[in-house]
This record gives structure tokens, C-alpha cells and sequence, in this order.
């Protein structure tokens, strides 16, 4: 009997992050976890939560983590975010995030032209494979 409850146990505890999966638009967002985002542009804040006990059963840390990071650059992506940056360590299975732009669109400057010189433009040419 005590190892029936043990298998159902392990297996329900097992089960809790069969839902949470990287989707399509998660992927294209980074992580900032120690990068400067000053240059980024503040898109929102996310809460991500997940069980962070089943029952009286603590849940690894490290996976509560990942599931929060996933949860958290996929909803960044529904903000057209490409950036995340965690504000606070996780906490009972709940952390909070800032969601940013650093990409091409997070910049107002005005895109150069590709006719367009500039004294400080840098050219780069592809090198040829040997």
C-alpha cells in the first residue's frame, strides 16, 4: 500500500509541468538575467505563478524556475516583448518580470537607408567559405 501511494505521488508531482511548454513566440524571447536593459524600452510587467507545493511536498526549485521563465517569455511574446528580465527571486511558485522591447523597434532613432552614408557607419562584408 505505502508504495502505491508512493508511485501515484511521484507521478502526479511529475505531472505538474506537462502543460507548461515554450511556445512558437516564446522563442524568440531572451532572458536578461544579469544584462543592462536601460537602452530597452518598458514594455509591461508579468506575474507568473505556478504550484510551488503539492500538498506538503515542496517542489524542486530549479524546475519552479524553468516553468516561471517559460511562463513568462511566453506571455512576454503576446506583449510584442523581446525581453524579459526577472525584478524578483521566485516565491511560494509566483515571480514577477519586466517585459522590454531591445530590439530594432525599441530604438527612435531612424533607420539609415542602405544608400545613405555615415562618417560612423560600420560596412561588414561577408567572408568566403574555403
Amino acid at each position: 500500500m505505502k508504495f502505491a501511494i508512493m508511485i501515484v505521488t511521484t507521478l502526479s508531482l511529475a505531472a505538474c509541468s506537462w502543460g507548461i511548454k515554450l511556445d512558437s513566440g516564446g522563442r524568440d524571447v531572451r532572458v536578461a538575467w544579469q544584462d543592462d536593459v536601460s537602452q530597452c524600452r518598458l514594455v509591461g510587467a508579468i506575474t507568473v505563478s505556478v504550484l510551488g507545493k503539492v500538498g506538503p511536498v515542496d517542489r524542486n526549485a530549479l524546475k519552479v524556475s524553468d516553468e516561471l521563465e517559460v511562463m513568462a517569455r511566453n506571455q512576454a511574446a503576446s506583449m510584442q516583448a523581446d525581453t524579459v528580465k526577472p525584478i524578483d527571486k521566485p516565491r511560494n511558485g509566483e515571480q514577477n518580470w519586466n517585459a522590454y522591447t531591445c530590439g530594432a523597434s525599441a530604438s527612435r532613432a531612424p533607420v539609415p537607408s542602405p544608400g545613405s552614408r555615415n562618417s560612423d557607419a560600420v560596412e561588414t562584408y561577408p567572408i568566403k567559405d574555403h
